[in-house]
C-alpha cells in the first residue's frame, strides 16, 4: 500500500464529513430528476452530426 493511500485512508477516517460532502455534491450535479420537457427541448435544439466530421 502506498504512502498516499495510507494518508487518504487515514484522512477520510478522521474526517467523515468529506465523504458526506462528496455524496451531496454528486446528488446535486448527477442525480437530478429528469424533466421530459427539458429532454424534448434539448432534442429539438440538437443539430445532427455527420458520420464523418472531416468531409
Amino acid at each position: 500500500m502506498s504512502d498516499f493511500t495510507r494518508f487518504i485512508d487515514g484522512y477520510l477516517q478522521a474526517h467523515p464529513e468529506v465523504q458526506a460532502s462528496q455524496r451531496q455534491g454528486w446528488r446535486i450535479f448527477w442525480e437530478r430528476p429528469a424533466s421530459m420537457r427539458e429532454l424534448e427541448l434539448a432534442h429539438a435544439d440538437s443539430v445532427p452530426e455527420p458520420p464523418y466530421h472531416y468531409d
